[in-house]
């Protein structure tokens, strides 16, 4: 696999920081079948964590929400980009974006240790199209 970039959605949720609220939450989505593509969860203070969703499938994600009584704000747009671990990989997608006058303004990336990487680029919305075309997506 060389370079493999897609167009993907994100959601928000915010929750009170309990122990146990991600494994409950990450556990009823997966029982309603929500596959996510990426995860990631911050702190907000001393007693709230922001939860960031990718889900394979958005509007299964909307629906699983609305069903547990979940609130979540999204969809907003962002690219997930998949690959071989190299050095500067990550070199070519940026500078596509820099020529196209895209700002990256987030971004969060993780290899797995056996050659692979993934990377997900918030980009903002009025500037997602020209994201999209720059990278021929």
């Amino acid at each position: 696999m060389a370079i493999n970039i897609r167009k993907t959605d994100y959601f928000y949720a915010s929750i009170h920081e309990e122990p146990d609220e991600a494994y409950k939450l990450l556990t009823e989505f997966a029982e309603i079948g929500v596959n996510l593509l990426a995860f990631n969860a911050i702190p907000m203070g001393p007693d709230r964590t922001q939860f960031t969703l990718f889900p394979e499938d958005s509007n299964l994600l909307s629906r699983a929400a609305e069903k547990i009584g979940f609130s979540i704000d999204g969809p907003h747009p962002a690219l997930l980009v998949q690959g071989d671990d190299e050095l500067g990989a990550l070199t070519g997608i940026h500078n596509k974006l820099h020529q196209a006058n895209v700002n990256v303004y987030a971004s969060s990336g993780v290899t797995d240790g056996k050659g692979s990487f993934g990377y997900v680029v918030y980009i903002r919305p009025e500037e997602y199209d020209r994201a999209v075309s720059a990278l021929d997506i």
